[in-house]
C-alpha cells in the first residue's frame, strides 16, 4: 500500500453532517476539512460516522444507503477494502425507530449485569442486522462531581459497579458481532468543578484507584475491540497525546490488542484546545505515538498535514504502519476482508435492492415486541424508592383522585438521555416523527389506575423558572387525594437542555423554579409523591424528608413511564439501587461517597456533606433480616481469602429483591484510603418468609491499594468487610486480620468476591 492508501484507513467520513455544526457541537465546521468522497475513495477509506444517526432515515433505506456507499468505496479502491460503519449506542441503537433503552444510569441502578448483557445483546444484534460493525459505548467514566453534564451517560460513582455493568455490556454487544468502544480513556468525569472538558488535576492514586479499574477489567474480562481516548488533558497531558496511558498501560502491561480511535475531534483538539501541537500534522503526529490508529467523526488531521509531516521527516512513516496494522486486523476478524464479503447487510439479504425503494420502506422494524419488552424490564428493575411513608403502592383498584403535577407530567421525551436518537438528532428536525412510540406519564398513569381521576397540571417548566403555573397545580393539588410531582431534567446537547453533553450545573438545585414548586405542593398537605425524571441526582431540599415518597427514575427510556406507574401501583416491586449519592445540600461537593475521612462530616467545615439517600441506598415494598454471620477463619494471610456466609429472609408479606452490598474498610493503611467502598454485590429474590444462605469467599486481593510507591499492594492489619443495604446502612461486620508480609500485586489480581447463595429453611 502507498502511504496515501494507508493513511486512508487511518480515518472516517462523516456524510450528511452539517458544515455549520450547529446540530452536533459548538465550532464543529472548525473541525472539518472539506470532504469529497469522489476524490478520497481511490485511496480507501477506515470508517464511515454515523450512516443513521445523522438524521433521519428509514431503516430499511438506511440499509440500503450503506450498503451501495460500502459497494462504491470497494469498486473505487484496488484492495476492495470496505469500511467500517460505526453508530452511537449508548442508551440503544442511535437510529430512528429504534428501541430507546434506559441510559447507562439506569444500568447502574438495576445492579443487574446478566440483564444489562441482554440489553446489550438485543441492540447489538440491531445493529449487526443492518450493516454496522462498531458501536461507541459504553462509557466507563467514574462519576467524581455529579455537576457534570455527561453524568447521565456513566453508569456511576462507584468504580466497581462501573466495571461490572459495563464489562456485561461489552459482552453482549461483541456477542452480537459488534465492536464495543470504551470511553472515555482516561479521566475525563474528574474535570475540575463539573465543567465538560474542562481539565483534570486529580494525582495517581485517584487515577490508579478510581477511573482506571473500569477499564482494566473490561479489557480483562470481556474481549471489547476498542478505545477511545479522553477528551481533557491530566496534569498537563492531553490522552490523545499520552503515550504512557494509551501504549505503555493499555497495550504493553494490559495487553490489549485492538484500536484505538479519537473521540470526534479530539486529535485536532492537541492544536486547537490544549496548544500542545502548532500544526495539525503535529497534532496527527503526536497522536500516533500515543497510540490512537483512527482520526473520528471525519479526516481533518490524518489526511493532508499527516502526509506532509511524513513526507517531511517529521513523522515516522512506521507510526502509519503500526496503525493500519492494527486497523486491518480488525477489518479482517470481522470478515470485511474474506474474498466472500457481501455488503448486504442480513435485512436486506433476499430482497429486491433495485427496485424501487418505496417497496422497501417500512420493512424493518428496530423496535420490536421482544425489544420492548426488554426495554421495560430493565427500565422497571431500575426504578428507585428513595423515600416511603408508606403512601406506596397505591392500589389501583380504590377509587382516588390523583394530581400529576409537574414539567415532566406529559411530555413524550422525558423519559430519554441526551444520546437517544429523539433527543441527539430527532430535537434538530422538527416535525420529525419520534419513530417510537412514548407514552407519556400522564398517559401511563391512565392506562395503569383506571379506576381513578387524574389531574394534569405542569406548574413550571423544567428551567424557565415560571411560576405563572402555581395556582391551577396548587388548586388542583388541595383538590386530590395524592400528588405526583414529575420533576427533573430535559436532556439536550451543549446547553440545549439541562443534562447531556456541554449542560453542566453549576450546582444540584433542581432546574428552574421546580423547587418552589415542590415546596408549594408540600404546603398543601396533600401527600406529594416526588417522581423525578433526570440525569442526574438533585437535592430535593424539604423534599427529601417531606414528601410522603421519592421515586427515581434515570431517563429510563420509551418503556420508563410505564415502569414507574407500576411501581406507584405495586404490580411490580421496587428493587433498583442508587448508583450515585444524592446530596442533602446542592453545594456539598464533591457527593461520591467515596471519601476518606477528610471528607466526610468534621467539626472543623460548616459544610456538611452528609446525603440525603446514600450510594447503593433503595427501598422496597417489604423487609428483611440480615442474620447469623459467619467468618471462617478471622485470620487470614496477605495472600488468602476470606469466607463467611449470611442469612437474608423476607418478613414481609410481598415479593421483594433485597440486594446485599459488601463494602471494604482498612482503617489504617500507608495512605489515606476512603472510609469504604464497594468491592462485590449480589441481587437475592425473596418470597415472603423465604430465607436464603449466602455465602460470599472474599479474595484478599480485593484490599489492595496503590501504595506510596505506585505499585497495588495488599498490606497486613486489620480489615472491615461490611455487609450493608447501601454505603450508609451497614447491617452486619466482619472484622479479620491479614496476616503475612506485604504483597505486591498487579493486573492478573483476582477482581471479584464469589457469591453463592442456597435455599434456607424457614424457621
Amino acid at each position: 500500500m502507498t502511504l496515501v492508501e494507508k493513511a486512508a484507513q487511518l480515518y472516517g467520513v462523516w456524510v450528511g453532517a452539517s458544515d455549520e455544526g450547529a446540530e452536533v457541537a459548538p465550532h464543529q465546521h472548525d473541525m472539518e476539512a472539506p470532504v469529497d468522497l469522489a476524490d478520497l475513495l481511490p485511496d480507501g477509506l477506515g470508517q464511515l460516522t454515523r450512516p443513521f444517526g445523522t438524521v433521519p432515515v428509514d431503516p430499511a433505506l438506511g440499509a440500503l444507503s450503506l450498503m451501495r456507499t460500502q459497494e462504491r468505496i470497494t469498486a473505487a479502491n484496488r484492495f476492495g477494502i470496505p469500511a467500517v460503519a460505526h453508530e452511537e449506542c449508548l442508551a440503544g441503537f442511535a437510529a430512528w425507530g429504534a428501541t430507546a433503552y434506559p441510559v447507562p444510569l439506569s444500568w447502574g441502578a438495576t445492579f443487574d449485569p446478566g440483564l444489562v448483557r441482554e440489553m446489550a445483546t438485543a441492540i447489538g444484534r440491531d445493529m449487526r442486522a443492518v450493516g454496522v460493525h462498531q458501536g461507541l459505548a459504553p462509557v466507563l467514566d467514574v462519576v467524581r462531581d455529579a455537576r457534570w453534564g455527561r453524568v447521565e451517560e456513566t453508569i456511576g460513582e462507584d468504580p466497581y459497579l462501573v466495571g461490572t455493568i459495563a464489562t456485561a455490556y461489552v459482552q453482549g454487544l461483541e456477542s452480537a458481532g459488534i465492536v464495543a468502544t470504551l470511553k472515555h480513556f482516561a479521566g475525563y468525569s474528574a474535570s475540575r468543578a463539573g465543567r465538560n472538558l474542562a481539565p483534570v488535576g486529580m494525582g495517581a492514586r485517584e487515577l490508579a484507584d478510581v477511573i482506571l479499574p473500569p477499564f482494566e477489567m473490561a479489557i480483562r474480562e470481556s474481549d471489547v475491540r476498542s478505545v477511545m481516548h479522553a477528551y481533557t488533558d491530566t496534569d498537563g497531558i492531553p490522552s490523545a497525546a499520552d503515550d504512557r496511558l494509551l501504549t505503555g498501560l493499555l497495550r504493553d502491561t494490559w495487553g490489549f490488542t485492538g484500536t484505538v480511535v479519537a473521540d470526534y475531534f479530539g486529535i485536532a483538539f492537541l492544536k486547537t484546545l490544549h496548544g500542545v501541537a502548532g500544526t495539525f500534522g503535529e497534532a496527527a503526529g503526536a497522536a500516533l505515538a500515543a497510540g490512537v490508529d483512527v482520526e473520528l467523526p471525519t479526516v481533518k488531521t490524518f489526511g493532508s498535514p499527516l502526509l506532509d509531516a511524513v513526507q517531511q521527516g517529521l513523522v515516522s512513516e512506521e507510526l502509519v504502519d503500526r496503525a493500519v496494522r492494527r486497523v486491518l486486523l480488525q477489518k479482517t476478524r470481522l470478515g470485511l476482508l474474506d474474498p466472500d464479503w457481501s455488503p448486504i447487510p442480513p435485512v436486506l439479504r433476499g430482497a429486491d435492492t433495485t427496485a424501487d425503494t418505496d417497496a422497501l420502506r417500512g420493512t424493518v422494524d428496530l423496535d420490536p415486541p421482544a425489544n420492548r419488552e426488554l426495554a421495560r424490564r430493565v427500565a422497571e428493575r431500575a426504578v428507585v424508592l428513595l423515600r416511603n411513608d408508606g403512601t406506596l403502592p397505591l392500589d389501583a383498584r380504590t377509587p382516588r383522585r390523583i394530581a400529576l403535577i409537574g414539567p415532566n407530567s406529559a411530555v413524550p421525551t422525558a423519559v430519554l438521555g441526551c444520546y437517544s436518537f429523539p433527543v441527539h438528532v430527532g430535537g434538530q428536525h422538527p416535525g420529525t416523527s419520534p419513530g417510537i412510540d412514548l407514552p407519556t406519564l400522564h398517559e401511563a398513569l391512565v392506562a395503569e389506575f383506571p379506576s381513578a381521576e387524574i389531574l394534569v397540571a405542569r406548574g413550571t417548566g423544567i428551567d424557565d423558572a415560571g411560576t405563572e403555573g402555581f395556582t391551577e397545580a396548587l388548586a388542583l393539588a388541595r383538590r386530590a387525594d395524592v400528588v405526583v410531582a414529575a420533576l427533573g431534567d430535559r436532556a439536550g446537547l451543549f446547553g440545549r437542555g439541562t443534562s447531556g453533553e456541554g449542560c453542566d450545573a453549576g450546582s444540584l438545585v433542581l432546574p428552574g423554579a421546580q423547587q418552589q414548586l415542590l415546596d408549594a405542593l408540600l404546603d398543601t398537605g396533600t401527600p406529594v409523591v416526588t417522581t423525578l425524571l433526570a440525569g442526574r441526582p438533585y437535592a430535593l431540599g424539604r423534599g427529601a424528608d417531606e414528601s410522603a415518597a421519592i421515586l427515581q427514575a434515570f431517563f429510563p427510556g420509551e418503556a420508563g413511564t410505564a415502569a414507574i406507574a407500576s411501581v406507584l401501583s405495586g404490580r411490580t416491586g421496587p428493587s433498583g439501587r442508587l448508583p450515585v449519592t444524592v446530596p442533602r445540600h446542592p453545594g456539598a461537593q464533591p457527593s461520591t461517597y467515596l471519601a476518606s475521612r477528610l471528607g466526610h462530616t468534621s467539626e472543623v467545615s460548616s459544610i456538611d456533606p452528609t446525603p440525603a439517600f446514600g450510594f447503593g441506598h433503595g427501598l422496597t415494598y417489604t423487609t428483611f433480616d440480615w442474620t447469623d454471620l459467619a467468618v471462617e477463619d478471622t485470620e487470614v494471610p496477605t495472600d488468602g481469602e476470606v469466607r463467611l456466609a449470611l442469612t437474608v429472609t423476607n418478613t414481609g408479606d410481598r415479593t421483594g429483591t433485597e440486594l446485599v452490598q459488601l463494602y471494604l474498610h482498612d482503617p489504617v493503611a500507608s495512605v489515606v484510603q476512603p472510609v469504604q467502598r464497594l468491592v462485590g454485590y449480589v441481587r437475592v429474590d425473596l418470597a415472603p418468609g423465604e430465607g436464603k444462605r449466602i455465602h460470599a469467599g472474599v479474595p484478599t486481593d480485593l484490599a489492595s491499594f496503590t501504595g506510596r510507591t505506585g505499585t497495588r499492594t495488599v498490606e497486613p492489619g486489620e480489615l472491615e468487610l461490611r455487609l450493608s443495604a447501601s454505603s450508609t446502612e451497614p447491617r452486619l461486620i466482619a472484622q479479620v486480620v491479614l496476616t503475612g508480609p506485604v504483597r505486591h500485586v498487579d493486573h492478573h489480581r483476582r477482581l471479584h468476591a464469589d457469591f453463592e447463595i442456597h435455599p434456607q429453611a424457614c424457621g
